[in-house]
């Protein structure tokens, strides 16, 4: 009998509960808001600065960038939103003739298995370092299209181009961003250059997996970069020094500002990186060009040298590298014999940052075991 109140009293309890309320909808954050949309979620990024992704119902995602420019990614079956801000451009997907001019890109596209959505670059295959890309351009499934600064408007036309991906030099020419925009291609500007952090170079695959529907493979890719560095999460410094540089055909010496990311790069290896000249703060620049002097009085003492041969030539003698300049001789390094070379795949190769590091790593600990640098004979 008693169950049975029991019973009875549980049944009159629930019939009187009135279901629990809805969860409040999360406004979307400031600037993040678009008529008709509703935001879900953003995208977490570990070491990128330049550039953010919100989600909205549906599958839309807005990408904004640094430089104030905001895309909205809208989905092949979703139509595009009434009334959107003149300010957002539009990429309807699928996004499968692109015109490629930023470089750097191309190893992040090639990891995501994306080169099928690139249709048209702003190099020439001799300028290449991507394997896939050279491929694909031997085939015909990758064509030029002029560089950044003369691209074929007739040929990009000719090909439904529906997204251009530049550098920054196009703020150079800002007259082929308004003619890009007249014939209806929304032009895309990456920032990766402005990434303090190398693996933030690294994480603009993340947008790119915005664009090409391919998140997932993003995520999976990165974190592959995130452990490729981990092991050096906890290792002390060697308090060796480095200095990296090129010379330039004025015969000036062009260094990496400290707030770069090849420095940052060199000190998570374990290296002390040899800042050269006097440097602005506020300034963005990668780079700054200083006398010959200049360099030897801050690098004489350097434990290595490497040569920076992703602009310029190649070199792979000591000698080679005297002929250039004769002050050279005097460096410690090079009487030690501790100078290095890049590649030509340096500023190209966002998708192998823990393998740079782990390179930059093994030359401070006197290993040989090299992907992409090489001591000069």
């Amino acid at each position: 009998m008693k169950k049975v109140i029991v019973l009875i009293l549980i049944a009159v309890m629930l019939a009187g509960c009135s279901a629990p309320p809805a969860p409040a909808e999360e406004p979307a954050p400031a600037g993040k808001e678009i008529s008709g949309l509703t935001w879900e979620s953003s995208i977490e990024l570990e070491y990128a600065t330049q550039f953010t992704v919100d989600y909205y119902e549906g599958g839309y995602a807005l990408i904004a960038v640094a430089d104030g420019c905001k895309y909205l990614v809208v989905p092949e079956d979703m139509p595009v939103p009434e009334n959107l801000d003149d300010s957002v451009m539009v990429l309807k997907q699928p996004l499968d003739k692109i015109y490629l001019q930023a470089t750097s890109a191309m190893a992040l596209f090639d990891q995501l298995d994306g080169l099928n959505h690139i249709r048209l670059v702003g190099t020439k295959k001799n300028g290449w370092y991507v394997e896939n890309a050279v491929k694909a351009m031997d085939e015909g499934k990758m064509l030029f299209s002029g560089g950044y600064s003369e691209p074929d408007y007739e040929r990009i036309v000719e090909e439904g181009c529906d997204l251009a991906i530049v550098s920054t030099m196009i703020l150079h020419v800002p007259k082929v961003q308004e003619m890009m925009e007249q014939l209806g291609i929304p032009v895309f500007i990456e920032h990766t250059s402005y990434e303090k952090h190398p693996l933030g170079r690294t994480e603009w695959v993340k947008l790119y997996g915005v664009m090409l529907d391919k998140e997932q493979e993003a995520e999976a890719f990165f974190k592959t970069q995130t452990d490729a560095i981990s092991q050096f999460a906890d290792m002390e410094n060697t308090e060796k020094t480095v200095a990296f540089f090129y010379l330039t055909s004025s015969g000036s010496v062009n260094v990496r500002t400290s707030s770069d990311y090849v420095p940052k790069m060199i000190e998570i290896a374990g290296g002390n990186y040899i800042a050269v000249g006097n440097e602005d703060p506020e300034s963005r620049r990668s780079s700054v060009s200083v006398t010959m002097e200049e360099f030897y009085n801050a690098a004489a003492d350097a434990d290595y040298l490497i040569y920076n041969a992703a602009i310029d030539d190649p070199i792979y003698t000591i000698d080679e590298l005297i002929a250039k300049d004769s002050l050279f001789a005097d460096f410690k390094a090079v009487k030690n014999g501790n100078v290095w070379c890049t590649g030509k795949y340096l500023f190209q190769a966002t998708d192998i940052t823990g393998e740079l590091i782990a390179d930059f790593h093994h030359i401070l600990t006197g290993q040989e075991d090299m992907n992409f640098l090489y001591r000069l004979k």
